[in-house]
């Protein structure tokens, strides 16, 4: 990259404009095909600039264009592949990968560039970075938990079919929680073992039963076989959640979720409530992967991204050190800025 680094000493304006043409190839992959001012609007340019960056783009070969709008040709597709590395190093993340690896203390940190709360795109990249992963450490016979929410169902949504078959079995990580169908871990996981041509396995149980409802729902044999299966997981993809946000989605009191926070809860996992330091706060009974179970596993995922996210990820990356991270750049930033106040 000394290359890159000369470059920007001598046309510093050339970040601004890789930048530029970097967002509007991914938008349009992910959106074809697409209007100008639907791009504009996605990406919050004026559509002045877009039409100008557009008009070089296509000159190039990289766009084309129709009646239904804008799309990525193969050449644009194989520049920005190129270009993600590019991106990345022009914005520090390498750098910052290897801070962040350093605070957290971690096994492994992957940095989406942008702010997942502000640009969708930097969700579906962050499934995209979990899809790879996951691919390139299958093993045979592996059994791979997955939580639920939306981050999870994103996360699946980017995975490829491949039309490989793989001896490998999907299993929801705990009990359903919400309404929302297409974010329940039983769709997710669903989703996902179709998708790497593995198998899958249902839980038929909703987060959060009474205990003697709990003891019944474990003496049906679909369920015992679920259990066994989450007992001999070998990877487990889960997103991390606010203690707040979690609260309100079991629907706790306000009276409970006013505890929690005085508490100093900040994070939540598998209905385990955490402060900032890792230490557990309160327990949230529910069906599915242990805590003690989730600290053994050699071999984890965690997706979050978001600033608002920063405190959850460092609490629950003192768990377990066995974590790869896929964060995004707002979460990393707002983690060192936490981390650099602290001392």
């Amino acid at each position: 990259m000394e290359m890159l680094e000369l470059l920007k000493k001598i046309t510093p304006e050339i970040v601004d404009i890789i930048e530029k043409r970097y967002l509007i190839l991914r938008a349009i992959s992910y959106n074809q095909p697409i209007g100008r001012r639907a791009l504009s609007t996605e990406l919050g340019f004026k559509e002045r600039t877009v039409r100008d960056e557009v008009g070089i783009l296509k000159n190039q070969g990289l766009l084309s264009i129709d009646l239904m709008g804008m799309y990525i040709t193969h050449e644009g597709k194989n520049v920005l592949s190129n270009l993600h590395s590019i991106y990345g190093n022009l914005k520090g993340i390498p750098k910052m990968e290897e801070r962040l690896k350093e605070v957290l203390k971690i096994r492994k940190i992957i940095i989406s560039p942008g702010n997942l709360s502000e640009n969708s795109m930097v969700l579906k990249d962050m499934g995209k970075i979990t899809n790879r992963l996951l691919k390139e450490s299958l093993l045979a016979k592996e059994v791979i938990g997955i939580t639920g929410g939306s981050t999870m169902a994103a996360v699946a949504d980017e995975v490829t079919s491949d039309n490989k078959i793989r001896d490998v079995i999907v299993i929801p990580a705990r009990g359903g929680l919400g309404r929302e169908v297409e974010t329940q871990s039983n769709s997710i996981a669903a989703k996902l073992g179709q998708k790497l041509g593995g198998s899958y396995r249902l839980l038929y149980v909703p987060d959060g039963l009474e205990e003697k409802a709990l003891e019944l729902m474990l003496k049906n044999e679909e369920v015992k076989e679920s259990m066994e299966l989450i007992d001999n997981m070998n990877t487990l993809v889960f997103g991390i959640g606010r203690a707040d946000t979690m609260a309100k989605r079991r629907n706790l009191s306000e009276e409970k979720i006013d505890a929690l926070i005085k508490a100093g809860a900040v994070a939540e996992a598998l209905g385990h409530y955490f402060d900032i330091k890792g230490n557990e706060v309160w327990e949230f009974k529910t069906i599915g992967l242990s805590l003690g179970k989730f600290k053994a596993l050699n071999n984890l995922i965690g997706v979050a991204g978001g600033e608002e996210k920063a405190e959850s990820i460092i609490a629950v990356s003192t768990l377990n050190q066995n974590m790869t991270l896929i964060t995004d750049e707002s979460a990393a930033k707002k983690i060192l800025d936490i981390v650099s106040n602290a001392t």
